[in-house]
């Protein structure tokens, strides 16, 4: 199985249109894709269903658990080829001035 974490440096980066890109182009190729998002967002995951067939699931250790996110990133990508993991926004986002 392929695995492979979208991330960037800030909020508007491009994550979401990246993982939106290689979401379709793999689902056009005919491969299972499963997405999953890190962060409290309802919105991306919608998009990712939308391309994928599947729903998409959120692992936030924050909002879960480290435990839950290993056990549904292992249970959810089991049955696909592809597991993408669209990731949070800019790691210093919220910082302050900075």
């Amino acid at each position: 199985m392929g695995r492979l974490i979208v991330a960037g440096d800030r909020s508007g980066s491009g994550k979401t249109t990246v993982t939106m890109a290689l979401l379709a182009a793999l689902r056009q190729r005919g491969e299972t894709v499963q997405a999953f998002k890190v962060g409290p967002d309802y919105i991306d995951p919608m998009f990712h269903r939308a391309i994928t067939g599947r729903p998409a699931y959120n692992l936030d250790p924050v909002l879960t658990s480290e435990s839950y996110v290993q056990q549904c990133f292992k249970r959810h990508s089991l049955t696909a080829s592809y597991a993408i993991v669209e990731g949070v926004m800019g790691l210093f986002d919220g910082a302050g001035g900075h």
